[in-house]
């Protein structure tokens, strides 16, 4: 008698729940149907849904961060080059001691918070990985494929010191910087390994933005015409319909487009030679 009395109100409960998961389930489909939910930059998140985001990101990088080692970060040559990098990519959108971030910084929701404080709120390993991985969803880009290593941690390095900082002294360090030539280049020259990474190529197609024009498969992107898609490219004879199809011709197509044909839209990313040849190895392998 007791077991059929547990059983039922077991049934019950599994039904009722799968009853409110269907309820919830029409709920959002309709929402999202209809277009009622206002997806404009203009209006904000409420303040409880950017509460839980925020704790998220915060908990998925301590996560994800726990094991970088940090590398000497008190070298003051270190600090003046990291100063350089953040007013070249980061002012854009944190702002700097009597520096105001740009229309675009200004207006993204959420709104890409001042850095000054940085280093009180964060651990160098985290400032790193958040600046090398980036953080979805947030408009915060990854820089892995666009500055070394080093430069990623001139950047922290800079951070740590950002606290102190007043409009004079980030202005001087930014001069320095410039009177000094200590100015790395963006997309820097990397070793190039005796294999490509099929993996990493993928990644790579998403840091350089191709599925902007192209439908990619295994790549998240929006519905394109822009380009033609990339699917099947292993079976086509030719590179741009030009270059037998080979994953050195493809490699250098990425590259220098204009120097193979020189009335394509396609534009010259600044792809390392690298890159490009673990981004050809990725679209070759796609059927």
């Amino acid at each position: 008698m007791a077991s059929n009395r547990l059983r039922l109100i077991v049934k019950t409960a599994v039904a009722t729940a799968l009853s409110l998961a269907a309820a919830a389930a029409l709920v959002g489909w309709i929402v999202l149907e209809s277009g009622w939910y206002n997806v404009a930059a203009t209006q904000q998140h409420f303040q409880p849904v950017y509460t839980v985001l925020e704790k998220g990101m915060r908990e998925s990088v301590r996560f994800h961060a726990r094991e970088v080692a940090t590398p000497p970060l008190a070298d003051a040559a270190r600090v003046v080059r990291g100063a350089h990098l953040y007013h070249q990519h980061c002012v854009q959108c944190h702002g700097a001691p009597g520096v105001a971030q740009s229309p675009v910084g200004k207006s993204m929701q959420p709104i890409p918070g001042p850095l000054v404080d940085a280093a009180r709120r964060w651990q160098p390993r985290e400032l790193y990985w958040i600046t090398r991985h980036g953080i979805r969803m947030a408009g915060m880009p990854a820089w892995e494929f666009h500055l070394r290593d080093e430069q990623l941690w001139d950047l922290v390095a800079f951070l740590q010191q950002f606290p102190g900082q007043t409009r004079d002294s980030y202005r001087a360090l930014v001069e320095e910087s410039a009177a000094s030539g200590q100015s790395p280049a963006l997309s820097p020259a990397r070793t190039v390994p005796n294999h490509p990474d099929v993996e990493r190529g993928r990644m790579a197609l998403t840091q350089y933005a191709c599925q902007a024009c192209h439908a990619i498969p295994g790549v998240t992107g929006p519905d394109t015409f822009v380009g033609p898609p990339l699917a099947g490219l292993s079976q086509r004879k030719y590179v741009a319909g030009v270059l037998p199809n080979t994953a050195d011709n493809l490699a250098r197509w990425i590259r220098v487009p204009h120097e193979i044909d020189p009335r394509t839209t396609m534009p010259t990313l600044g792809v390392t030679e690298r890159d490009a040849r673990d981004m050809a190895a990725y679209l070759l392998s796609q059927e």
